[in-house]
């Protein structure tokens, strides 16, 4: 788990840091419809899984994000040099479990390592992290509704900052196969700026995703 601490007083952000760290609630939460279209086609003409095709691109742009890989930890700021998510998997018994992978860019290589790790959390639910693991993100996925809000439990004591990545049940409007996604994140770290830009780097893979 490789990282960097930010020097607070260089740092442009000290300011928005502190400030944000005082809130009883310091994460927000933004949704928006992605269009999925050219994916969609892609992945069912190769036969590619949605949910680990998904999985993949979300950590994929996440890396690509400084704001993404950094964390609170004891009241400091690190940066790691790549996170890896930590999805949930529905088992046989309709409980899910917590599964992590390591990210790979490389989408075949990706899928096999998270497949394995799928396999081994299918019949022993595990709902807890290593503790003190903080190189994750947290993706979810709730087929059944396409929602236009979304809210997570978050821990506050000790700080969690880890960034929630959810997407909803696909629609088609007007033509376009449509996809609710959810972004949430401490204000601490980031700001709208910082999701928007996640929004529009993930939408361009989206609409040219031969490379999966």
């Amino acid at each position: 788990m490789k990282f960097k601490y930010i020097d607070m007083e260089s740092w442009n952000r000290k300011d928005h840091f502190h400030f944000f760290s005082q809130f009883s609630y310091p994460h927000f939460n933004i949704c928006a419809n992605l269009d999925i279209t050219s994916y969609f086609k892609y992945i069912k003409e190769h036969d590619i899984p949605f949910f680990l095709s998904m999985t993949y691109l979300a950590s994929k742009t996440a890396n690509g994000i400084p704001e993404f890989r950094q964390r609170i930890r004891e009241g400091k700021v690190i940066e790691h040099e790549i996170v890896k998510p930590a999805f949930t998997v529905m088992t046989e018994s309709k409980l899910f479990s917590f599964c992590t992978a390591d990210y790979i860019d490389d989408f075949s290589m990706f899928k096999d390592c998270a497949m394995e790790a799928m396999e081994k959390v299918k019949n022993n639910i595990i709902i807890e992290d290593e503790p003190g693991e903080d190189d994750l993100l947290y993706i979810t996925s709730i087929p059944w509704i396409s929602f236009t809000s979304m809210a997570h439990p978050i821990q506050m004591n000790p700080v969690d900052s880890i960034p929630r990545l959810t997407w909803g049940k696909y629609f088609e409007e007007n033509g376009r196969m449509k996809l609710p996604f959810s972004v949430q994140m401490h204000h601490a770290l980031a700001d709208g700026l910082h999701v928007g830009e996640y929004y529009n780097m993930l939408q361009e893979i989206l609409e040219d995703p031969d490379f999966i």
